[in-house]
């Protein structure tokens, strides 16, 4: 830690830090829930507003695009701002445009709203994270990190059944207006408790590199909306998808020969010359593109081959809301008596344990069988996530927090933006693959087709006539056949998701070594 004052490693908050924790992390519960609480209420809302569904999802694009932006300059804003003055600003922002969008007569101010909501958003999980490293000592951060995880693993999780519950009993407007208290509670707990630690008020006086600013915005920006619109348009068959991918690019090549050369960069990329902290921030993005993949995969599997409802899809999985909060507060504890890098890999096994198990659902799963590798998925989450967190910072210096705590959750974030497109898209491509396989089966030289076939047009013809029998045989076959598609491309993504997940647990040996002599509750991983 070169260079730091005496002051600033003797600096502690004046009051206790978990009531810190519990007042930063009120506004990130808050955000990271409204990441997933509208992707089930997004019918309802094109129907409200007279839109179409392909319309709807700007919705969902628009936040995403500006939370991105905004998420790797929170560091940089909050030197020039003040930490404790731009959390609040974002809480305040977050809560207005919430009302905005829960009001909006049309499709248009709500997109309005959403990219106002973003932008707010985006500075949210990184401050939270931050505040929470500095205001614990290093000997408690792992247990901090625990709180931090129920947030950003568990909000998601429970958004699609929150919202599901308030669009089928109140209303979709309600998704947006539930967040006006708890924003307005979140202000007055951080106005009281946060503080800002004497070394961010060194570059006070710095000026934003508008070109920097603007080659960010290029990359995230266009990388964004082709993530997500990507297969609703074929990806690069489309012109204009076509163009947003190499826009990104261009803007990605700009941004770090930009950051790098500068002597006043909008986010610090040299920090990436640490070892530990480039390790841990590919591990947290193989984390987001796994979670998101499941989470966005594993209802949709259930509504479309199981006929569940949303509500009872979301109710599905809910049970890894349950096996998060213990993962995190074992995982905590954990980090005083195991190895962190153990602890990761451990998390790592429990991901794939849990993904290969889904990939080998059937049409016909019971309940518990899709309880519990939900819960051992919310088990290994924290496992993975507490440590990274831990890990990403512990060999930094106390001013390289803000920027490392920024691009840790941008990476995490864009792996869930990859993790949600790769489902959408090998699903449906894959389904097609099996389609074609399997039709070729069925065939007339096929004897068991054919034995088969006669059985149930025989059975069907007794119970409703000759020519329904035949219509209704053939209906059923191809209904068989497209199920049968489809099972087994969720299969295949699962099954992949798990393999990603056995092969990133020798990365975690990659991370520092814990320090010999480190007490038990240290959480240190250096």
């Amino acid at each position: 830690m070169d260079g730091q004052s005496t002051n600033e490693l003797a600096w502690k908050p004046r009051h206790n830090p978990w009531i810190i924790a519990l007042s930063v992390m009120l506004a990130t519960f808050m955000e990271v829930l409204d990441t997933t609480i509208l992707n089930v209420a997004l019918p309802y809302i094109a129907g409200g507003l007279a839109a179409s569904n392909s319309q709807a999802t700007w919705v969902l694009t628009s936040y995403l695009v500006s939370n991105a932006v905004v998420l790797p300059m929170t560091d940089w804003l909050g030197r020039t701002f003040g930490r404790k003055r731009l959390l609040i600003g974002c809480i305040a922002s977050f809560t207005l445009s919430s009302a905005l969008c829960g009001a909006a007569p049309n499709l248009g101010i709500l997109i309005l709203g959403r990219i106002i909501q973003g932008a707010g958003g985006g500075g949210l999980q990184p401050i939270s994270q931050a505040i929470l490293l500095e205001s614990f000592p290093p000997e408690k951060r792992g247990q901090a990190m625990g709180l931090f995880a129920l947030g950003v693993v568990v909000a998601p999780i429970l958004g699609p059944v929150f919202g599901g519950w308030l669009t089928d009993n109140l209303n979709w407007r309600w998704c947006f207006f539930i967040n006006l208290p708890v924003g307005i509670l979140a202000i007055i707990a951080s106005k009281i408790t946060v503080e800002d630690p004497p070394y961010l008020q060194r570059n006070a006086t710095k000026k934003l590199d508008i070109l920097g600013f603007s080659f960010l915005c290029l990359w995230l920006g266009c990388l964004q909306v082709l993530l997500d619109k990507g297969q609703e348009d074929n990806w690069f068959d489309a012109l204009w998808l076509r163009w947003m991918g190499g826009l990104s690019l261009l803007g990605m090549i700009c941004f770090i020969y930009r950051e790098l050369t500068t002597d006043n960069p909008i986010v610090d990329l040299k920090i990436f010359k640490d070892k530990n902290f480039a390790v841990a921030i590919f591990e947290i993005f193989i984390v987001g593109i796994v979670l998101y993949a499941t989470l966005s995969g594993l209802p949709l599997f259930l509504q479309t081959l199981i006929s569940y409802t949303a509500y009872q899809s979301g109710l599905a999985i809910s049970p890894r809301g349950i096996g998060a909060v213990a993962g995190a507060i074992i995982a905590g504890r954990l980090l005083g008596v195991l190895s962190g890098r153990l602890i990761v890999a451990l998390g790592f096994s429990m991901l794939a344990l849990s993904s290969l198990q889904i990939g080998f659902f059937n049409l016909e799963i019971a309940k518990i069988n899709i309880v519990i590798p939900n819960i051992i998925n919310g088990i290994g989450a924290p496992f993975v996530f507490i440590p990274l967190t831990t890990a990403a910072v512990v060999t930094l210096r106390q001013e390289q927090i803000g920027a490392a705590t920024g691009l840790f959750n941008l990476f995490r974030n864009i792996g869930g933006s990859v993790g949600t497109s790769m489902v959408q898209t090998f699903i449906q491509r894959l389904a097609q693959a099996h389609q074609t396989i399997l039709v070729g089966y069925y065939t007339p030289d096929n004897i068991n087709y054919n034995d088969r076939l006669s059985a149930i047009e025989s059975y069907i013809a007794m119970m409703h006539g000759t020519v329904t029998g035949a219509s209704q045989t053939l209906r059923l076959f191809y209904t068989t056949l497209i199920n049968q598609a489809n099972l087994l491309a969720y299969m295949e993504i699962f099954q992949f998701m798990g393999w990603i997940c056995i092969f990133s647990i020798p990365l975690a040996f990659l991370l520092a070594k814990d320090k010999r002599g480190t007490r038990p509750g240290a959480g240190s991983l250096h």
